[in-house]
């Protein structure tokens, strides 16, 4: 074997080392970030937030008792009758508004917090690269958008249990399904809301790279989430529609079918992987031209 040949094999056999150590990095850095996310006070106080909204439904209406038909959010005058109906109310209330501004405060705190706090620079002074950051930034906010959806259908579900009962839930389609189903159609829909959200979070992690006053990244993320669903409540603005984050938000409804429609499914996973490409995009080129002095 020639000193060429002997030279080449050592530098192949290193290639799937040097990956495996990046990806071994990159989990770290991910652990890392969730631990040091889930630690804040802040994020407590947010998740904490999220969960009072299916408490003070499930008190509310136990106290005040069933209320008219057509009534009041979807799903409310059905929660005397079935628990599980406690954290579908509140899913339906908390998505337009609630969790868009607890994803706008993550996201929006993704880099520009860093940088406020003049730990940005010394983050990248170790080995991750601005790339792997701006990545596990992004992810430990897609986890967030999970926790938070898993939070207010959770508690309410343990709400609607204690306070009402649970049963066979009945779908929208007429049909009823076991308990066991009904929480299965649960944790699908704080998947499908989860996958809502990602799109936003690509959003505010761009904006986040703006700026280095963090609360102006989480009021502009929370600012574009409400005047999306503005512009979507506008019939004048049917062709604007389809190309809304926000358009496939409520459309969790087609878990309670039977069959499920799961045509909406992928036209919003779609959808948000567009938001995803493009301000993912521009939140990397902005990273990686950005002079950091903090």
């Amino acid at each position: 074997m020639s000193s060429n040949q002997q030279a080449t094999v050592p530098a192949a056999s290193a290639r799937p080392a040097k990956a495996a150590e990046r990806r071994g990095n990159t989990a770290a850095l991910l652990g890392s970030e969730l631990l040091t996310l889930f630690r804040r006070r802040r994020t407590a106080a947010l998740i904490g937030a999220l969960a009072l909204i299916p408490i003070l439904i499930g008190v509310a209406v136990k106290i005040a008792g069933e209320s008219s038909s057509g009534r009041g959010p979807a799903f409310l005058d059905l929660i005397t009758q079935n628990g599980l109906y406690v954290g579908l109310t509140a899913i339906t209330v908390a998505t337009p508004l609630f969790l868009p501004l607890t994803i706008g405060v993550i996201a929006g705190d993704t880099i520009a917090g860093e940088a406020s706090h003049g730990t940005l620079r010394y983050l990248l002074i170790a080995p991750a690269g601005r790339l792997r950051l701006l990545l596990v930034k992004y992810l430990s906010a897609g986890v967030f958008c999970l926790a938070a959806s898993l939070t207010v259908l959770v508690v309410g579900t343990l709400v609607g249990w204690v306070l009402f009962s649970i049963g066979p839930l009945t779908l929208l389609s007429g049909t009823t399904v076991t308990v066991g189903e009904g929480l299965l159609r649960l944790l699908g829909i704080a998947a499908y809301i989860s996958v809502s959200l990602l799109g936003l979070s690509a959003i505010g992690l761009f904006l986040s790279t703006l700026t280095t006053v963090p609360v102006g990244a989480m009021a502009g993320t929370a600012i574009l989430a409400v005047a999306a669903q503005i512009l979507g409540a506008l019939p004048q603005l049917d062709w604007l529609h389809p190309w809304l984050f926000t358009d496939h938000w409520l459309s969790f409804a087609d878990l309670l079918r039977d069959p499920v429609q799961w045509a909406s499914f992928g036209d919003n996973a779609l959808l948000q992987a567009g938001y995803i490409v493009v301000f993912g995009a521009l939140a990397a080129g902005r990273f990686l031209s950005k002079d950091i002095l903090s």
